[in-house]
C-alpha cells in the first residue's frame, strides 16, 4: 500500500535509452502528489522515424498532472537535458529554476526558435539550496563536459534523495568549479535515502581522465601540425572550446570558428567569463587571409551532421572553407551510437582530401564526462545510499549499474524503466505503479503522436514506394479511358523489360470489368477493386506491397 510520505520516482524518458531525459520525483497522497519535474530533454530521430527533427517523451501524464507540479529543474545545458523546454513548456507553465550558463543558453535557443514563447525562469547558482514546493533543492557542484552541472538533494519528510544528473569525477575541469567532493561527503554523513545516478559507463572499469589531460595533449598534437588544423567537437563542451583556444595560442595560431551553434556557445560563455584572458575568435571570413600554418578552424559538425561545418568542408560544399592536402583534422569528440555511419561518411571524404586524421583512438584528444566504474565506486563510499536507481542509459548500462551497485551492497537496488513509479523509501523500495509513457516527435511546425504526423506511410515509402492511379467512369462505371497512374520509387518494368504501368494497366482494366455491370455503379467498389488489383500486380512481380491510392472521376 502507498502512503503520503511515500517518496516516489517516475522516469519518463532517459531509462532504458540515453537522451530524452525527463522524470519526476512525487510526495504525498497517491491521488494528490506533488511533483518535481527534473530535466526535459530531446532526442534525435534515427531511420526509423523518416523526416522527423527531434524526439520528446510524451507529456499526457504531465498535462494531466500540471496542476500539481511545483517546479521544472534542470540539471545542466545538454540537449538531452534541456532541448525540450522550448517546446513542451507552453503546455506546462510551471515555474522553471536553471544555473546562469542554462539560463543563457536557453534563451539564445528561444530566440533561434522563430514563434517560440519565451519561458520565464528562476536562476540559481551551484551550491544553493531553495524551497520548491515540499522538495527542500539543493544543487550540488558536479563536473562534466558542460559548464554548472548540478546534481541534486532533494530533502522531504521522507528523507535525503540524490539525483545525479551526468557526472564525472574530475578536479581540473579547465572551467567552472570542481566536483564538490567536500559536499557530497557532507550529504552521506547527512544519510541519503536513494541514489538515482548515471549509469553511461557503468560498463567500463578505472577512471575517466580530466579535460585538463585533453588540453595538454591537444597541445602536442597540434605542435606537430604543419599547415592548418580543424578540429570539431561538442559545441557545449566550452573546456574543450577553451583548451582548443589555449592550444591554439601556444602555438601561434588564430582560431576561426565556423557554425552557427559553436558561435552560440562562445558568446554566451564570453558572456559569462569563462572565456577570459583568451585571443579573440575569428569569423570565417578571416579563413582566406590567415596564413595556412597560423589556422585553427573550430568546427561543428563532430557527429557528421549534414549540414553541419565539418560535413560541409569535407565535401567542398562550403562557400568559405577549404582544406588542403597536408592539413590535420582533429575529432575531439565521441561518436553518440547511430552516427557511425555519418561520421564515416566524412571522415572518408576528409581521407580523400589526402589530410590527416585524428581521433581519440590515436591520441588523448577526448574523454568521457560521465563516470566509470571507479568514480562510482567513489560517490557510492561517499554517499552510502540505502536504496539505488540506476537511469540515464540503455539496458546493458543500467544492469550493469545494477550489478556494481549490489557489489557495493547497496541494501536495495530497483532496475526499473520509463513509466516506472519506484518507491525510494528505504526498507520498502519497489516498483508500485506505471504510469503512460512514450514519445511526441517535431515534424516541421507539428508536434504530436508519431504515428499522427505519417510516420507510418513514410516508412512504408521508404521501402515499398507509391502509386497513384486515377481513373474516368461514366454513369455505368465503364472505363472511359486508359487509368493515369504516377510511379514512385517502383520499378521501370519487369525481368522480362515490360513496362510496370502496363502490368498495373492490364491488371485495373481486368479488375474493373469483371465487377458485374449491376454493382459497377458503385465508385468506392470500383475504387477499391483498381487498388486490390494494382497492388497484387505490384507484389507480383516485385515481391513488395507498395502503398497504392485511386482516384475515381464519374462523368
Amino acid at each position: 500500500m502507498a502512503s503520503a510520505n511515500d517518496m516516489v520516482f517516475l522516469p519518463l524518458g532517459g531509462v532504458g535509452e540515453i537522451g530524452m531525459n525527463l522524470a519526476l520525483y512525487g510526495i504525498g497522497p497517491e491521488d494528490n502528489r506533488s511533483w518535481l519535474m527534473v530535466d526535459c530533454g530531446v532526442s534525435f530521430a534515427g531511420p526509423e522515424l523518416p523526416g522527423i527533427d527531434l524526439v520528446f517523451p510524451d507529456i499526457k501524464f504531465l498535462e494531466e498532472e500540471a496542476d500539481n507540479i511545483v517546479g521544472m529543474v534542470i540539471t545542466h545545458a545538454h540537449e538531452d537535458h534541456y532541448g525540450a523546454i522550448v517546446h513542451l513548456w507552453p503546455f506546462l507553465k510551471v515555474p522553471v529554476y536553471l544555473t546562469p550558463f542554462t539560463a543563457a543558453l536557453l534563451e539564445a535557443k528561444t530566440e533561434s526558435e522563430p514563434g517560440a514563447e519565451k519561458v520565464p525562469v528562476t536562476v540559481v547558482n551551484q551550491g544553493d539550496r531553495i524551497d520548491i514546493g515540499p522538495f527542500n533543492v539543493e544543487f550540488v557542484t558536479m563536473t562534466h563536459s558542460i559548464p554548472e552541472p548540478c546534481a541534486l538533494a532533494i530533502r522531504t519528510d521522507a528523507g535525503l534523495f540524490v539525483h545525479t544528473g551526468d557526472w564525472k569525477i574530475d578536479h581540473t575541469p579547465g572551467v567552472g568549479l570542481p566536483i564538490d567532493m567536500k559536499r557530497l561527503r557532507e550529504l552521506g554523513d547527512e544519510g541519503v535515502t536513494a541514489l538515482v545516478c548515471d549509469s553511461t559507463n557503468a560498463i567500463r572499469d578505472g577512471v575517466s581522465p580530466s579535460e585538463g589531460d585533453v588540453a595538454k595533449e591537444l597541445k602536442k598534437v597540434m605542435k606537430t601540425a604543419k599547415h592548418r588544423i580543424a578540429i570539431t567537437t561538442f559545441a557545449s563542451n566550452v573546456a574543450r572550446i577553451r583548451a582548443i583556444a589555449e592550444a591554439a595560442a601556444s602555438c601561434e595560431r588564430d582560431v576561426v570558428v565556423v557554425g552557427r551553434s559553436m558561435h552560440r556557445v562562445i558568446a554566451v560563455a564570453g558572456e559569462l567569463g569563462y572565456l577570459d584572458g583568451l585571443p579573440a575568435f575569428h569569423d570565417e571570413d578571416a579563413y582566406g587571409y590567415l596564413p595556412r600554418e597560423k589556422t585553427v578552424l573550430l568546427c561543428t559538425g563532430s557527429q557528421g551532421e549534414a549540414r553541419a561545418a565539418l560535413a560541409r568542408i569535407a565535401s567542398g560544399d562550403h562557400r568559405n572553407i577549404a582544406l588542403s592536402k597536408g592539413d590535420t583534422v582533429i575529432f575531439s569528440s565521441r561518436t553518440i551510437p547511430g552516427n557511425e555511419k555519418a561520421v564515416g561518411e566524412v571522415q572518408n571524404h576528409l581521407a580523400d582530401l589526402d589530410v590527416q586524421i585524428i581521433t581519440d583512438k590515436d591520441a588523448m584528444v577526448h574523454v568521457s564526462g560521465h563516470p566509470r566504474r571507479g568514480e562510482l565506486e567513489e560517490l557510492y563510499k561517499l554517499l552510502k545510499p540505502k536504496v539505488v536507481v540506476p537511469v540515464h542509459g540503455e539496458p546493458l548500462h543500467l544492469a550493469a549499474h545494477a550489478e556494481f551497485a549490489r557489489s557495493m551492497k547497496v541494501p536495495e537496488v530497483i532496475r526499473g524503466k520509463n513509466g516506472d513509479v519506484i518507491r525510494l523509501n528505504a526498507g520498502r523500495a519497489a516498483i508500485i505503479d506505471e504510469a503512460p509513457f512514450g514519445i511526441m516527435v517535431k515534424d516541421g511546425s507539428i508536434l504530436d503522436d508519431p504515428e499522427v504526423t505519417g510516420v507510418k506511410e513514410r516508412r512504408k515509402l521508404s521501402y515499398a514506394g507509391a502509386l497513384v492511379i486515377s481513373l474516368v467512369v461514366n454513369r455505368q462505371g465503364d472505363l472511359l479511358d486508359d487509368p493515369q497512374m504516377s510511379l514512385m520509387g517502383l520499378p521501370d518494368t519487369d525481368d522480362d523489360g515490360e513496362p510496370m504501368e502496363d502490368i498495373v494497366t492490364k491488371a485495373i482494366v481486368g479488375a474493373v470489368t469483371s465487377i458485374p455491370k449491376a454493382r459497377r455503379k458503385d465508385k468506392d467498389l470500383i475504387g477499391e477493386a483498381a487498388r486490390r488489383a494494382a497492388r497484387a500486380a505490384v507484389l507480383e512481380v516485385w515481391g513488395k506491397k507498395t502503398l497504392c491510392q485511386v482516384l475515381v472521376t464519374r462523368l
